[in-house]
């Protein structure tokens, strides 16, 4: 497949299709003239996987996917409803298995044709934005898949990964990116400014940015200099070209001055998901009434470290898969 090819053959099918992402009209001036990255506002960011969301029952392949002008009259009625402000899209970069959620990547540059063409997507975010609604994507620049048809040893040699196997493998059987290799971090800017330019994305949600700041996400084999001069320099150039779109980091690590500007010593992010906040409100709620004054601290210890950074308060889908509950389910007495 072609690294920056703009669609894909619909899975289980890998091949590029020619595509041309000329043909759409945007309405969406505006929006784009107006919008902010909410420092000031209120924000309220609807996660949401498209292939699960909802599907058409007993139909098996794509077919069953609700198609982009399927979500402009269901899933976007019900997120104005609920009074979200925006919208958070797991990766839709092109990838194989429906089950990775997109976080498996086999296409940087490609929609995936899951559920319809670039225009469709184009057309689902302009409506978005002429209901008021921001669009994020989650972005994966830590790693993709290993299968033969796409990235991994592309040329026959390691050219998007390291050739050290220490360094290249990850936990999700994935292959890690090396960004020692100046044509890597080209290829994923560029990818990070495709989306903000070609869709009229709203922000993007880098995905796993612990692996970026550590050599492969490990604190004790050092800080991932590589990793930081990406993250630095690609955010820099995004928030001179998109001034007003939003950079978040997903980070579960203590690292400094995630979300303070590159030009002071930061990584240039705009938010940073608060994943501590998460995991001691959820352990709290999952005690027993009388058992919880004993655990008061977990509802404030976020404040020890709150101003540190600016932060996202998310409630993230990693924290109902492999059978850990709803949200709601997790509360004693459920």
């Amino acid at each position: 497949a072609d690294p920056f090819g703009y669609y894909a053959e619909v899975r289980p099918a890998t091949a590029s299709r020619i595509w041309s992402l000329d043909g759409f009209t945007w309405t969406d001036r505006e929006w784009m003239q107006s919008r902010s990255k909410n420092y000031n506002q209120p924000m309220s960011i609807y996660e949401v996987h498209l292939g699960s969301w909802k599907t058409r029952r007993g139909i098996k392949g794509a077919e069953r996917f609700y198609s982009y002008d399927d979500l402009v009259d269901t899933l976007l009625p019900y997120v104005k409803q609920q009074g979200f402000t925006h919208i958070e899209l797991l990766p839709l970069t092109e990838h194989p298995l429906d089950a990775s959620w997109g976080y498996q990547v086999s296409g940087y540059f490609s929609a995936t044709s899951r559920y319809g063409t670039p225009q469709q997507l184009m057309h689902f975010i302009d409506c978005c934005h002429r209901e008021k609604i921001g669009v994020i994507m989650d972005f994966v620049p830590a790693h993709f898949i290993r299968d033969n048809y796409a990235l991994s040893k592309f040329d026959g040699t390691y050219l998007y990964e390291s050739a050290d196997s220490s360094l290249r493998n990850s936990e999700w059987g994935t292959v890690f990116f090396d960004f020692t290799k100046s044509h890597v971090v080209s290829f994923l800017k560029s990818a990070v400014d495709f989306w903000l330019t070609c869709y009229h994305f709203d922000g993007i949600r880098y995905d796993a940015v612990s692996r970026l700041i550590y050599t492969c996400g490990q604190e004790s084999r050092g800080i991932n200099e590589a990793g930081l001069w990406f993250l630095r320099s690609t955010n820099y150039a995004m928030q001179t070209r998109h001034p007003s779109a939003m950079l978040i980091a997903e980070d579960s690590t203590n690292f400094l001055k995630v979300t303070a500007p590159v030009e002071y010593g930061g990584l240039g992010f705009d938010y940073k998901w608060d994943l501590g906040w998460m995991n001691d409100s959820l352990d709290y709620m999952m005690k027993r009434p009388d058992e919880r004054p004993a655990f008061s601290k977990e509802l404030t210890f976020s404040m020890d470290y709150f101003y540190k950074d600016i932060f996202l308060l998310p409630l993230s889908h990693d924290e109902v898969v492999h059978g850990k509950k709803t949200i709601i389910d997790k509360i004693y007495g459920s």
